[in-house]
This record gives C-alpha cells, sequence and structure tokens, in this order.
C-alpha cells in the first residue's frame, strides 16, 4: 500500500468567500498560482538582487544530519557569510539550509515587496516575515510548526516537492514526545515499511511549487519540503481565530519547549532513546488499532 498522496487543489484565483469555505474552514491546504504575481517581489527576488538588499552578514546554516540530543530544537550545524551561501546554493547542490530567516532586519526595504493576503483572511504577523533557503537536494525535516499559525508560504526561483499530513496522522509518522516533528531515521519519500510499518497506509497531499507559488498550509499540518534547486521561500504567518489554538501554541512555545530543552541539557542521549522508543511505541499502538478512524 505505502504511503497515499493526493494531488493538492490549484487554482490561479481565489475570493475570500471560495477561500474559507473550501480551505480555511476546513483546513484544507490549496496551492494559489497568482497571488504574489502582483507583488513587486514577483520580478524583483533575484538571487544576486536577495544577496544585494540583504548584505555581507553572516548567517546560521542548517545541514539534514540527525539532531545532537544534548542541542535545543534548531540549534545550527554551521555559519557562512549570506553572499557566499548564494553563491553555493547557485553553484552546486548542497544539504545546506537557512532556517527561519528574519529579513527586517538586514533588508528592511523587503518589506516594501510583498502583500499579505489580507483579502483572504485576517491575523496576519506583518512584522514576522520568514525566509526560508535551500541548496539543491536539501531538505525540510518532517514538522509541523510549533506556533500553529496559518502560513502562506510562497516559493522563489527554483521549484520545491512538499508532502503534507493532516495532525490526525502524528502518531503514525512517530512524532517525539514534547516535540512537533518526527523521528528522523525514515526517509518519508522512500520509506523502509518494515522498520517503520505504522508509515504503511498513512494518508497525504503531495505538490510541487514554482516561482510564485503560494501554499496555503493550515494550522497544524506537517510537511516535509526537498529543494529541487536552489532557491527560497517566504512564509507569511497568520493566527487562527480559535483561543484553543491559540492556548496550545503558547502551551508549546513556552511550557513544552522549555521542559524539552530542560531534558535535552540534563539527560542528553538517554532522553532522545526514550523519546525515540515511545515514538515507535505510539506508532505500533496506533497502526495496531487502526488509527486514525
Amino acid at each position: 500500500m505505502g504511503v497515499i498522496l493526493k494531488p493538492i487543489d490549484i487554482v490561479d484565483d481565489i475570493t475570500k468567500e471560495e477561500f474559507f469555505e473550501k480551505y480555511l474552514k476546513p483546513r484544507k491546504p490549496v496551492v494559489i498560482k497568482n497571488m504574489a504575481r502582483n507583488w513587486p517581489a514577483y520580478q524583483k527576488w533575484t538571487m544576486e538582487y536577495i544577496k544585494e538588499v540583504v548584505g555581507d552578514v553572516t548567517v546560521p546554516l542548517y545541514d539534514s544530519a540527525k539532531a545532537d540530543p544534548a542541542a535545543p530544537i534548531n540549534t545550527p550545524t554551521t555559519e557562512m557569510k549570506f553572499a557566499d551561501y548564494i553563491d553555493l546554493i547557485q553553484r552546486e547542490p548542497t544539504d545546506l539550509r537557512i532556517f527561519f530567516f528574519d529579513p527586517i532586519k538586514h533588508a528592511p526595504d523587503i518589506l516594501k515587496d510583498y502583500i499579505s493576503p489580507k483579502e483572504l483572511m485576517g491575523g496576519f504577523l506583518d512584522k514576522y516575515p520568514s525566509m526560508f533557503f535551500g541548496g539543491k537536494s536539501s531538505v525540510t525535516f518532517l514538522h509541523y510548526d510549533i506556533d500553529l499559525a496559518h502560513i502562506f508560504h510562497t516559493h522563489f526561483n527554483g521549484r520545491k516537492h512538499v508532502l503534507l499530513f493532516e495532525q490526525k496522522w502524528k502518531d503514525r509518522l512517530y512524532c517525539l514526545p514534547y516535540a512537533t516533528y518526527a523521528l528522523e531515521d525514515y526517509d518519508i519519500e522512500n520509506p523502509d515499511f518494515e522498520k517503520f510499518p505504522a508509515l504503511d497506509g498513512v494518508e497525504g497531499i503531495e505538490c510541487f511549487l514554482e516561482h510564485g507559488d503560494t501554499l496555503f498550509m493550515p494550522t497544524g499540518w506537517w510537511h516535509w519540503m526537498k529543494y529541487l534547486d536552489g532557491s527560497f521561500s517566504l512564509s507569511l504567518r497568520a493566527w487562527d481565530k480559535s483561543w484553543g489554538v491559540k492556548a496550545n501554541s503558547l502551551w508549546n512555545l513556552t511550557v513544552q519547549r522549555g521542559f524539552d530543552n530542560f531534558m535535552k541539557k540534563n539527560f542528553k542521549a538517554n532522553y532522545m532513546n526514550w523519546k525515540e522508543k515511545k515514538a515507535i511505541e505510539r506508532g505500533n499502538y496506533a497502526l495496531k488499532r487502526g488509527l486514525p478512524r
């Protein structure tokens, strides 16, 4: 059976009413082809332009290696001058990525180049856009965003392969306890079902983003991303109206993250081994029970 992937819904344009009824209310992903075509960024955001406006700053980089059990989540692997990194991802494949880059700090003029899609929904965190850069073949591990925001993810200068999974599949995806990411020992693109049987039959959505495409990812959706070219993306975040979602977000960002970092720091590999064992136990239990129903 394997992992069951359906193609994502794709629209050229969409009205507020259609967006609410078909995607926001049921929390269903969609790709909007034309949303960013009216942005200055659609024409302006070349690699050379981004390199010029950001300047010669040093940026943290992340690779595809399994996380250090003693390190807090999102600890960088190395550092590099931004201009050198842009040259690298244009020149050759690399698994080095820039994660959650804050463009305002280094290039405030970038704020003028895009428009939050407030005609579709409210709640945007306009002062907190994030940019993500990756070399060809680099991968963003399977996770869901800890703050539980809705995300409008627009891609530039290349292609990106994306797999999406509803929150109901989290145990079958081997979600680690006290974390918002999955066991890093399997490749969701080509899983070993003998070692990780709970993945067999998991249902998801697949999409391929090209320059200017915007992916709407509703709150809590798991995502895995692979850069098919050296390229970059902009994520705009919007709060869900539900107070329950906001409360869960606050819990994740404070209590859960604080506890997880404390345990990693004090118990290191023993704690990570327990987490991984628990994730496998939960995955196997969900499979045995036929969950989710």
